[in-house]
Formats: C-alpha cells, sequence, structure tokens
C-alpha cells in the first residue's frame, strides 16, 4: 500500500513492480491484491502501464481498514470478540487486560493511515541517504 501511495494519485503500479519491491512471489500478491480490491481500498488500472492504484487519498487509508481486510473484524483473541466462546469469561482474572490491550491497539491501526506509513518510509530513506561511511 505504501508502494501504490508513492504513486498516488498519477501512476498505478504493476504488480510484477510490487513483488519485486516487497519481495514477495507475484503469484501471493495477487491474493493480497485481490482482497484489498475487494475491500475497495485499490483499483485496477488498464492499459500499458497499468497496474494497480490506491482507491482513495492514503490520508483517508487507516491500517484498520487493512486489518478488516484480510481478517474481519478486530480481536486479538477470539473470546474477546464474542465472551461466549469461553466457558470462564465471566471469572477470568486477565480478560479485562485483554481488553484493554485490544481497544489500545485497535486506536493504533485506527489511527495510523497508509500517508503515515509513507512519510515514515520518506524520513528513513533520507536518513540512510545522508549517511556515508569513511
Amino acid at each position: 500500500m505504501v508502494d501504490l501511495a508513492m504513486g498516488y494519485p498519477k501512476r498505478a503500479v504493476s504488480v510484477k513492480e510490487l513483488a519485486k519491491n516487497q519481495r514477495l512471489s507475484i503469484k501471493y500478491l495477487e491474493h493480497i491484491m485481490a482482497s484489498l480490491k475487494g475491500a475497495g481500498l485499490i483499483k485496477p488500472e488498464r492499459g500499458v502501464h497499468g497496474g494497480y492504484s490506491l482507491a482513495r487519498d492514503p490520508n483517508t487509508i487507516r491500517l484498520i481498514e487493512l486489518y478488516r481486510a484480510f481478517e474481519g473484524p478486530f480481536s486479538l483473541l477470539d473470546c474477546i470478540g464474542n465472551p461466549n466462546l469461553c466457558q470462564m469469561n465471566e471469572e477470568c482474572p486477565t480478560r479485562d487486560t485483554w481488553v484493554e490491550m485490544n481497544e489500545a491497539l485497535e486506536k493504533i491501526l485506527d489511527r495510523t493511515t497508509i500517508q503515515d506509513l509513507l512519510e515514515r518510509k520518506k524520513k528513513l530513506r533520507n536518513s540512510t541517504l545522508a549517511m556515508y561511511h569513511i
């Protein structure tokens, strides 16, 4: 998604280029792209310079959406999302801690955008470019 954000909105990125950049097989990446497309997060672009692009501005795509595209509703443990799954739910001494951790992580995923990750990538690239060795 960060690679797609780098080209947004002017340039689509081919699956071949994405696979190379991310060190993934094309076949595996095609499965990922199908999930992202199904979630409405990316769109295919046809033509000579075709590939995929973000469906929306990277400032509006949150990491929680990516999680949900692959995993469904966010929950660290099945019993957090569905307390009836655990017979010890009523007397579990760690349940409140897990719920608190779940809420904290979900908030982080909800407030972090693809644009945030793109800016982090740019900072990392700039810091490594500024290094030199004698």
